[in-house]
């Protein structure tokens, strides 16, 4: 089974990174770039089959070590 985790940053935490980025798409010249935000995206690939054991594992892994929740949002999607 595989799944993927989608970490990005709440709200209103500033984002230097993505400020960063966005400057250097505009210096390269792409219009149109209003603002980037940065993030992390984990594919993982479980064994089993147990699909909801398997996303309360991800759970359990972005809660403890993927995301830092006081300053970060988690989405996880199950691939099958």
């Amino acid at each position: 089974m595989k799944a993927r985790v989608t970490v990005t940053l709440k709200t209103g935490i500033l984002d230097p990174q993505g400020k960063a980025i966005e400057g250097a798409l505009k210096s390269l010249g792409v219009d149109g770039v209003a603002s980037v935000r940065q993030g992390k995206v984990f594919d993982i690939e479980l064994a089993g089959a147990d699909k909801a054991k398997a996303e309360a594992a991800l759970k359990d892994a972005a809660d403890k070590l993927l995301a830092n929740t006081v300053i970060e949002n988690y989405a996880i999607e199950m691939k099958g």
